[in-house]
């Protein structure tokens, strides 16, 4: 009887011993105000920030995160519908930081910035979820830039050439053409390699539908991720939006790819964050732009970066675009983000209404990368171009007052006139590299000076028709060897003779 008793205690002290009580700790408050997508709740002094919260109201979950850590109260922002919640609703931690989607999941398709579908395809298939804030890679881990991405737009990949890794501002007026330039960008991305994002903040859903089915449209679509938050949606979702953009496109670049990523617009961006900021009583700074509004731009564009190869070599190339009012550069938004970027991409109105599209003005862009983001062919071919156009506009101007002019100004001024031409480019109509060290070939070693200014379209695109069927070896040569040998030189400058020699209009 003894014995049993023992063997009892004995088994009930073993199950005691290994008795592990699990206790779900869980962090709950509860609203104390809510109104214009901005809630404030007491009861969770545990909460992180930026961290994940559930509003738990009638309509259903919503979900929010945690922006103002004050004393006795936290500011959050909802990440939704907020008008179902009301004061006294609870709301719970979830323990984590704002995370989106990632993954070949989300290629080819348009998300909101959570990550949620908008284009009826059904559900996200996430390889992973990453943070939608983290910090920019060390200057250790990477390396100087030096491969090009090519845009397609000739006036950009030979005077403000842009590479792997670099941070591409795109200014201007509205309605002149900057998403043009992006969308153009993305579309000739298309059997290079490269990754794609697009981030529409504040714009029309309209809008953003035809720039969809443009891609769609082009093939674009099917390395490109459209991310939409549009005029109609809350502020909160307009402030994400990038950082969430960029979350997708550092996937990639852990994996050691290549992604070109476009923000269209900061300028919206910078407003939703103000509204935010004024709604959270955050004190305002310049221009009566919350103080850390450099910083809210400068820790998105320092994640665009060229990893070293030790690193696994990926790079995220950002086109941030910026808005001006009436082409004020020295507005605060604007030198804000010329500061932090690699150069800008001026587009200007005058230009622009006088049909010279994409409207880029040579003297206002710069590239800082210059042309270690070219291949060495465009390098010898674009070297003084930069210059000519530069010079161009000024020689145009002083011509105007009707004096007279020396030999040598009037040849630059008939160069300049050709190279204005050459610039032009419509929409969706990204031109191949080979193609465009042709035709720059044939300008800046004089073969086009015969041309009459008026014509110089029509030989461009009948010089990209020959070359197609008689140079197509020439091209071929120029896409693999990418720089330009005596030989190859020679055997373009006879191509492009025999061209002309089949042009009437050149018949003297």
């Amino acid at each position: 009887m003894s014995t049993t008793k023992d063997f009892i205690v004995e088994q009930l002290k073993e199950q005691i011993a290994g008795f592990k009580a699990e206790v779900k700790h869980e962090t709950v408050g509860r609203v104390i105000e809510i109104g214009d997508g901005i809630a404030r709740i007491e009861g969770i002094s545990e909460v992180m920030m930026s961290e994940m919260l559930e509003f738990k109201s009638a309509a259903g979950s919503v979900y929010g995160m945690a922006l103002n850590l004050e004393e006795d109260r936290v500011g959050a922002i909802i990440l939704g519908d907020y008008l179902g919640i009301k004061e006294g609703d609870e709301v719970k931690c979830l323990n984590r930081i704002l995370e989106v989607p990632v993954g070949n999941g989300v290629i080819g398709r348009v998300v909101n910035p959570l990550g949620v579908p908008l284009d009826g395809k059904g559900e996200i298939q996430a390889d992973k979820f990453y943070p939608v804030e983290k910090i920019a890679p060390g200057v250790i881990t990477r390396e100087k830039v030096k491969q090009p991405v090519q845009t397609g737009i000739k006036a950009i990949d030979a005077i403000i050439p842009i590479g792997r890794g670099q941070r591409e501002l795109i200014i201007g007026d509205r309605q002149i053409g900057k998403s043009a330039i992006a969308i153009d960008a993305i579309i000739n991305q298309k059997g290079q390699n490269m990754k794609c994002i697009y981030v529409a903040i504040g714009q029309k859903e309209s809008k953003v539908a035809g720039i969809v089915g443009k891609l769609e449209q082009f093939g674009a679509l099917e390395y490109t991720t459209v991310v939409l938050a549009g005029a109609s949606d809350p502020a909160s979702l307009l402030y994400i939006a990038p950082y969430a953009g960029c979350a997708m496109a550092e996937y990639f670049l852990d994996k050691g790819e290549d992604v070109l990523i476009v923000y269209d617009d900061l300028s919206k961006h910078a407003v939703a964050y103000r509204e935010i900021s004024l709604l959270l009583r955050r004190p305002p700074g310049r221009e009566a732009y919350p103080g850390d509004v450099f910083y809210l731009h400068s820790r998105l564009l320092e994640r665009a970066c060229k990893l070293s190869q030790e690193f696994g070599g990926g790079s995220i190339t950002a086109l941030p675009i910026i808005e001006t009012q009436s082409g004020d550069m020295s507005a605060y938004i604007p030198t804000n983000v010329i500061s932090i970027t690699d150069g800008q991409i001026y587009l200007m109105p005058e230009l622009f209404y006088q049909g010279s599209r994409p409207a880029v003005d040579a003297g206002l862009s710069v590239s800082r990368v210059g042309s270690d983001a070219q291949i060495k062919a465009m390098k010898k071919v674009a070297g003084k171009m930069k210059l000519e156009a530069a010079q161009f506009r000024e020689l145009a101007a002083f011509a105007q007052y009707g004096s007279e002019l020396d030999k040598d100004t009037m040849a630059k001024l008939e160069r300049g006139k050709r190279l204005q031409e050459i610039f032009k480019q419509g929409q969706y109509s990204p031109v191949p590299v080979a193609n465009q060290i042709l035709v720059f070939f044939a300008l800046i070693n004089g073969l086009a000076d015969d041309v009459p200014v008026e014509k110089i379209s029509d030989f461009e695109a009948g010089l990209y028709k020959y070359a197609a069927s008689s140079g197509a070896k020439i091209l071929k040569e120029i896409t693999e060897k990418k720089e330009l040998s005596e030989k190859l030189e020679a055997e373009m400058k006879s191509l492009i003779n025999d061209y002309k020699s089949g042009l009437d209009y050149l018949i003297k």
